[in-house]
C-alpha cells in the first residue's frame, strides 16, 4: 500500500510557471507507475501525464505536451510535474495517483490517489 501527498499548488498569473509534486510513503515506491490527473468543479477528472516505474516512459494529454514535464525521483519518493506555458484552462485540483504495473491513462486503472492541490491561474 502507498499513500500519496500533493503539493506546490498555487495562484500564478498566465504564462507562468509552477512545479507539483507528489510523495508516497510506504514501500517499494519503484515498482508504481504514476499519473497526475486534473479536476474542474463539476467535471470528471482528467488524465494530465504518466510515468512509468522507472521513469524511462512517460504519456501526455495533447493539452499540455511541450508544456508540461513529468518525472521522478525514486531515491526520495517522489514524482514531479513541471508546469510551464500556463493558461487560465489548467485551473483545476491536481492529484496524483499510483499503480503498480505499466501506466495508465485512465481514472480507473489507479488504485491510491492523493487528496489532490489546487492550482489556479489567473489572465
Amino acid at each position: 500500500q502507498v499513500q500519496l501527498v500533493e503539493s506546490g499548488g498555487g495562484l500564478v498569473q498566465a504564462g507562468g510557471s509552477l512545479s507539483l509534486s507528489c510523495t508516497a510513503s510506504g514501500r517499494a515506491f519503484s515498482m508504481y507507475s504514476v499519473g497526475w490527473f486534473r479536476q474542474i468543479p463539476g467535471l470528471e477528472r482528467g488524465f494530465v501525464a504518466t510515468i512509468s516505474e522507472s521513469g524511462g516512459f512517460t504519456n501526455y494529454a495533447d493539452s499540455v505536451k511541450g508544456r508540461f514535464t513529468i518525472s521522478r525521483d525514486n531515491a526520495r519518493n517522489t514524482v514531479y510535474l513541471q508546469m510551464n506555458g500556463l493558461k487560465p484552462e489548467d485551473t483545476a485540483v491536481y492529484f496524483c495517483a499510483a499503480r503498480m504495473g505499466p501506466r495508465g491513462t485512465y481514472e480507473y486503472e489507479y488504485r491510491y490517489w492523493g487528496r489532490g492541490t489546487q492550482v489556479t491561474v489567473s489572465s
